[in-house]
């Protein structure tokens, strides 16, 4: 992977995790604390949804099968690292949202952070040797 590719993997990161922030900022009421059926749906919704932007971003870049993993790896840690900073201080970074929702935000992020990060691992294995 060249090293251009990996620098835009990471920024296009870090500025999907400043948009889902936001998002989830200004929306995580309407997701997180209206009911059941809503976060299921969007519980399932969105590592679909964010898996599917990942993948994307990888084909436009055309990373190579063998080097998803590392690419996948780029896209997720600035908002892994990012996410655990808005975790740790729930009630200043989401001020709309109760605090007992913190628990529910997190399954969502370690959802979609699994999925995403599986996906890419089955892909780079089967495309070795």
């Amino acid at each position: 992977m060249k090293v251009l590719d990996s620098f835009l993997l990471f920024v296009s990161g870090l500025a999907m995790w400043i948009f889902g922030t936001i998002y989830y900022a200004y929306r995580g009421v309407a997701v997180l604390e209206s009911g059941s059926t809503r976060y299921w749906i969007s519980f399932c919704m969105s590592p679909i949804i964010s898996t599917a932007i990942c993948i994307a971003i990888l084909y436009w870049r055309q990373i190579p099968a063998p080097t998803w993993a590392t690419g996948m790896l780029l896209l997720t840690i600035p908002g892994m690292i990012g996410e655990s900073l808005v975790l740790s201080r729930f009630s200043t970074f989401m001020p709309r949202l109760h605090e007992t929702s913190a628990g529910r935000y997190g399954a969502f992020l370690f959802a979609t952070y699994a999925i995403v990060l599986g996906i890419a691992e089955v892909v780079t294995l089967r495309a070795k040797p």
